[in-house]
């Protein structure tokens, strides 16, 4: 399944400073029967977002109507816990485009990767200022720049570089998942196949 191009992105972004938000809290349990990757967005931080009669907590960060873009704001580890890709099929059904931390899940990273999300992972004090330019003015802007490999504070300039796995980053630009890539080089294998003896 082909997802959104990512080239430059340019938004406001959603603050959750909390360390050590592991998988279970992004998409609890109960809700990882379903096999289509769509509706998943809903239950995103259920049991944060919402209380036991299923009525918003007033107090969470998603239900704040001052907060609202395609970038996610997280402290650091986040993603840590269980291997479920639920997690990044709920961030993404969600709308974010890409989570910002200082320390990622290396498989949380890798499912993000998978479904063109976006995971930047930058230094602890540039995490910090990110924190501090949302809190200072909730309509603050933010740009990232997959073929450059930056993330930009716009109200301040304020820039740093991040890594990704270069096929990674070529997927993502193109909207590519891992079987649209090999889809897109069908001709290539074919050639391969008849051009190597048995």
């Amino acid at each position: 399944m082909a997802y959104d191009k990512f080239e430059i992105l340019n938004s406001t972004g959603v603050p959750l400073p909390i360390e050590n938000v592991d998988t279970d809290q992004i998409i609890p349990a109960r809700f990882l029967k379903a096999t289509e990757r769509e509706g998943f967005g809903d239950n995103l931080f259920r049991d944060w977002r919402y209380n036991n009669d299923d009525t918003p907590k007033k107090d969470f960060i998603l239900n704040n109507p001052i907060y609202s873009g395609k970038i996610l704001v997280g402290g650091k580890n986040f993603g840590s816990g269980s291997s479920r890709e639920h997690a990044a099929w709920a961030i993404y059904d969600y709308g974010f485009r890409c989570v910002v931390s200082s320390f990622f899940a290396d498989i949380f990273r890798n499912n993000c990767l998978n479904i063109g999300v976006l995971p930047v992972q930058v230094s602890p004090e540039f995490l910090q200022q990110v924190f501090f330019a949302i809190e200072s003015d909730p309509k603050s802007t933010f740009t990232v720049n997959l073929a450059q490999q930056k993330i930009t504070i716009d109200s301040t300039a304020a820039t740093e570089t991040f890594n990704i796995n270069p096929y990674k980053k070529d997927n993502m630009i193109n909207g590519f998942d891992d079987i649209d890539y090999l889809l897109n080089i069908k001709k290539n294998i074919k050639h391969f196949a008849q051009d190597t003896p048995i």
